[in-house]
């Protein structure tokens, strides 16, 4: 992916960690499916916090005039699927991502670490 490419999901992420997701991982997989370049996928520790991080995230972009084409799992709150075309993000409530584990089944598909995500990770790692 290319370098702006990988910058531009920085705001996706930042959206995302505003509301305290957990373990934010980016999955690259244009070489693996038509419907999309790139899977956001984090976790929330309540269906209430997973509706706040999908909240915020489309809040956040709608602020730079950035509209979901689809917003699918809002009422439960334990799968909220966000489409940004390019970019999908789920937010999972964590149980529930164990159970459907999209990173087994996306194995393939390479992890991509932006300036944002290695702030998050950093910062983590010093508390």
């Amino acid at each position: 992916m290319s370098t702006d490419a990988v910058s531009s999901l920085d705001l996706y992420i930042e959206a995302a960690s505003e509301k305290k997701a957990l373990n934010l991982i980016v999955l690259d997989v244009r070489d693996l499916t038509s419907i999309a370049d790139a899977f956001i996928i984090c976790s929330g520790k309540s269906n209430r916090q997973v509706n706040a991080i999908a909240d915020s995230i489309v809040a956040k972009l709608k602020k730079h005039k950035i509209k979901p084409l689809s917003v699918e799992g809002t009422g439960a709150g334990h799968w909220v699927l966000l489409d940004y075309g390019h970019v999908v993000i789920h937010v999972f409530y964590e149980p529930v991502r164990e159970f459907f584990d999209l990173e087994g089944l996306w194995a393939d598909a390479e992890r991509i670490t932006t300036a944002t995500l290695k702030k998050l990770q950093n910062s983590k790692n010093e508390v």
